[in-house]
């Protein structure tokens, strides 16, 4: 062994630790002072809290950088995570694997591969072509967008550590349960006839090339650059809706429709009404946060924020030339069916 190597870090390395030290120490700083940020926002815009505009302005600017804060941090730690699980890595674990023990494997590997509903559908197809079976595949396609660590960074920091471990057990459960079912189904006949045709003769894929920590550490910094720069304005528009209804929506109003107390169907029209909308849960989440302020049932606003994340119409249209409609509708009932569960026991639990 090199003992000058072992002793000296990699060229290049000293400066990537000394700026993640001073990066992490300006983010607690920033993070700590959110509410001080917002108070001087709206004593400078003349506004005052009390009335709509004055909560709806402090809403906004108490939301917009904390939810950037948290993203930023998360997506550039899950950036180096991913480095880890490459897409030919988990191709490479999940095939071969036997049933429940891949769907489980692919659930959980859905947590650090944060790819939206319709950026998951590529690796679909790339897990299909390496021997992955269906309904493990499919428990990795509801497990990615739903149960990702931003949703579970952003529930954690507006919720609580309760919330977001209750909605990445029973997302877990959603997606394990449901690639199950499609399993047993044996529905692989209802795949594209042309995906079908590149199943044959493929072999799973290497594992890639090892990394040094410069190189993963910039990943995480190009991780940040494509993930957030992508998703600010769904996170800007999310927030400015939110801080609409924190400002100007009667509490009474949103609690008569989406309360506990609300009509039974409230909570299926929830799910009905989030599947034609498309954004990710950094986009959603000020919704949800805005909502439940409101007074809305924090069952009913999870399982809206879960079919707009998890059954967006785009994510259709995109599995629409995979499989077949008949797949696609088991997939979207099943799906829809373990949401309302997790809606009820979000209502019932909290």
């Amino acid at each position: 062994m090199n003992t000058t190597t072992a002793r000296n870090p990699p060229h290049g390395l000293l400066p990537w630790l000394a700026g993640l030290s001073l990066a992490v120490a300006l983010w607690l700083a920033a993070y700590s002072r959110l509410t001080d940020f917002a108070d001087m926002a709206i004593g400078m815009l003349g506004l005052s809290h009390g009335n709509p505009l004055g909560e709806a302005v402090h809403f906004f600017f108490y939301d917009t950088p904390k939810v950037l804060l948290l993203l930023t941090g998360i997506v550039f730690l899950m950036g180096i995570v991913q480095t880890f699980f490459a897409p030919e890595r988990t191709r490479a674990l999940l095939s071969g694997k036997r049933i429940g023990v891949g769907n489980v494997l692919a659930a959980t590997l859905g947590i650090v591969t944060p790819f939206c509903s319709c950026s998951a559908v590529p690796l679909f197809i790339g897990f299909l072509s390496a021997g992955v079976p269906l309904g493990v595949t499919f428990s990795f396609l509801i497990s990615a967008p739903m149960v990702n660590e931003v949703a579970l960074v952003l529930l954690f920091g507006m919720f609580g550590w309760k919330v977001a471990a209750l909605y990445l057990g029973l997302g877990l459960s959603v997606a394990i349960v449901a690639g199950l079912v499609i399993g047993k189904l044996r529905m692989e006949s209802h795949l594209e006839d042309w995906v079908q045709g590149i199943l044959a003769g493929t072999t799973p894929a290497g594992t890639g090339e090892t990394l040094t920590w410069v190189e993963r550490f910039e990943a995480g910094r190009d991780h940040v650059k494509e993930i957030v720069g992508k998703v600010w304005p769904y996170i800007l528009a999310g927030i400015a809706i939110g801080a609409g209804i924190h400002g100007y929506v009667p509490e009474d109003f949103m609690a008569s429709i989406m309360g506990k107390d609300a009509p039974w169907w409230s909570l299926p029209a929830a799910v009905l009404i989030g599947v034609p909308m498309y954004t990710n849960a950094a986009g959603v989440i000020p919704i949800v946060e805005a909502l439940i302020d409101k007074g809305a049932a924090l069952g009913t606003v999870l399982a809206f924020m879960m079919s707009v994340i998890a059954l967006s119409l785009p994510e259709m249209v995109i599995l629409r030339k995979v499989l077949k409609p008949r797949l696609i509708a088991t997939f979207a009932g099943i799906v829809a069916a373990g949401i309302l569960l997790v809606g009820i026991v979000f209502n019932t639990v909290l």
